[in-house]
């Protein structure tokens, strides 16, 4: 049996996930037409802020908290009808979450190709 790397689990989430730029993303993020979801974890957000108009959900409850018939689902910040856009801090986990997410069932997902480092040279604010 020859059990994968993470890096070949990440190279074959990026060959079935969308995955669109930080410019991409911030286009969609300023026109409300996106859920920024930042799964990094809370000590990352602690170290490095918050990207604005983000909703924090750990890669470790992912699954928990954004299906919509959860007790844990944000219905009051996340908007089912909407792309669901993935970022951590460079790319790896939020191509593994997005894949998650497509195993699961929902069709409009991507992740941002270089995460929060590349997301901040492309202008997204730190609240």
């Amino acid at each position: 049996m020859k059990i994968k790397t993470s890096s070949e689990l990440i190279q074959n989430s990026l060959k079935e996930i969308k995955t669109i730029s930080p410019n991409e993303a911030l286009k969609l993020s300023n026109e409300n037409k996106c859920n920024l979801i930042d799964i990094r974890e809370i000590s990352e957000l602690e170290a490095t802020g918050k990207i604005k108009n983000s909703l924090h959900i750990p890669r470790g409850v992912l699954e928990f908290s954004i299906h919509p018939t959860s007790p844990f689902f944000k219905k009051e910040k996340i908007d089912s009808n909407k792309e669901m856009i993935l970022f951590c801090a460079a790319g790896g986990r939020s191509a593994l979450a997005a894949k998650t997410l497509q195993d699961m069932g929902f069709e409009k997902v991507s992740h941002i190709d270089g995460g929060f480092s590349l997301m901040i040279n492309s202008g997204f604010e730190i609240d």
